[in-house]
């Protein structure tokens, strides 16, 4: 049995390409249920999130388990598996909980210490969970993951500043146009996590008047009602049915639908910019994986479009001054991958050492009830002397090799000791 993790990530993988492997919060229900019928995939949990879309899984056959998960992202981009091969990363075992405890700590972010990611990886061990596709294995490392990404925000300063995408969006935004965000009318499409954080980073950034728009009016109507009330700021619900005429008045819209297909048009911006005569350029910031503006609207006059790319190139300049922090940071993910190890090895060794035990004591209590039958010179309490010497000489005969066990438990020498164990003690 084998931990793996198979997927593509922001360090290695075009933004198009991401694009077309991602999936949606809709569609992971389906996704898990696909993974957790696969013959070699004992547990899966699918980490879909707008800069990378990555498959942890349980398997038993280890290339067995690399084939059918690559396939099932290849089937998601629409992709060959040649296609994805050049982009496409492969973990095991050890290599698995660094990198899964550096995700969860934001050190594999494209935002250094970002704050959204823990959530994502919490939620994505939930839902797998909730579609029985996670077990024990995969359950206690996710759990320790999130651990460690609690542990790593409260004791380094790794999250200050830009710590999230939807804060570094707004100050790419606020960049790009000409006099910053002072007295614009702001629209954010889409009312999920990305929208609600871009909506809160907005806040004391001089936005005259923020319009909140999404499918379901309801939805944003009530997060419309939950932002803190700014006498400066006017907020506005609406739902997503007219487009043009909302993008025709905004002078810089956050775009965050969770869509599998662009939502914003070029015709669309083509119709909106119409209504704009002589104002300065819209500019939309295209926060979707899968985009929800078609890249083709970039040529248009008076439009400037930013997507995950323009973001990622913006916030790397913005987190230098925390990089003093990774040292830090990257010392605790290091103390909790090794005591993750030394726990998963107690717990791999737990079953050979309690048969290991059972099998000396049934052989020292069976030869006792042998001896007592011959020896009735000895009274009951020498028989309880008997009895504590011979348990006390078994327990200091079995603890070194019960030590021995668990410390290599995991390893190529503790399968072999395991082996050994079996053949020697019949176990």
């Amino acid at each position: 049995m084998s931990v793996i993790v198979v997927g593509l990530e922001q360090k290695r993988a075009p933004l198009e390409l991401l694009d077309r492997v991602s999936v949606t919060e809709s569609d992971t229900p389906k996704a898990l249920g696909r993974l957790r019928d696969q013959p070699n995939l004992s547990e899966a949990v699918l980490l879909s999130t707008c800069l990378r879309t990555e498959v942890y899984a349980v398997v038993e056959r280890f290339h067995d388990g690399v084939d059918e998960i690559q396939e099932f992202l290849a089937e998601v981009s629409g992709s060959s598996v040649e296609a994805l091969s050049d982009y496409c990363t492969i973990r095991f075992d050890d290599d698995v909980t660094d990198h899964l405890f550096s995700v969860a700590s934001g050190l594999d972010s494209a935002v250094l210490g970002e704050s959204e990611v823990l959530g994502q990886v919490r939620r994505a061990w939930e839902r797998a969970q909730g579609e029985h596709a996670s077990g024990p294995v995969l359950g206690t490392l996710f759990r320790h993951a999130v651990e460690t990404g609690k542990r790593v925000r409260s004791e380094t300063a790794i999250a200050r500043g830009i710590t999230s995408l939807s804060h570094g969006a707004v100050a790419l935004a606020a960049d790009r146009r000409a006099g910053g965000l002072d007295g614009t009318r702001v629209a954010v499409i889409g009312a999920g996590e990305m929208g609600v954080g871009v909506a809160q980073a907005l806040d004391g950034r001089g936005v005259e008047h923020l319009i909140m728009a999404n499918r379901t009016f309801e939805r944003v109507e009530s997060l419309v009602a939950g932002l803190p009330d700014t006498a400066a700021v006017s907020v506005e619900a609406r739902d997503l049915d007219d487009l043009v005429t909302l993008l025709g008045e905004a002078d810089v819209a956050f775009t965050t639908v969770g869509t599998s297909h662009p939502i914003v048009t070029r015709d669309l911006l083509e119709a909106a910019l119409t209504r704009r005569t002589g104002r300065t350029d819209l500019v939309v910031v295209d926060l979707g994986v899968p985009r929800n503006v078609e890249p083709v609207a970039s040529t248009l006059d008076g439009l400037v479009l930013l997507d995950m790319d323009d973001l990622r190139a913006a916030v790397a300049d913005a987190i230098t001054g925390r990089q003093d922090e990774v040292a830090a940071a990257t010392g605790i993910v290091s103390d909790e991958v090794e005591r993750y190890r030394a726990a998963s090895r107690a717990r791999d060794a737990a079953p050979m050492v309690s048969a290991l035990r059972s099998r000396v004591e049934e052989v020292r209590r069976a030869e006792l009830d042998r001896q007592r039958s011959k020896r009735s010179d000895l009274d009951d309490a020498q028989w309880e002397q008997v009895d504590a010497v011979t348990r006390a000489m078994v327990a200091k005969l079995l603890h070194q090799p019960s030590v021995t066990l668990k410390e290599a438990a995991g390893t190529p020498r503790g399968e072999r000791l395991v082996e050994s164990l079996r053949a020697l003690f019949d176990l």
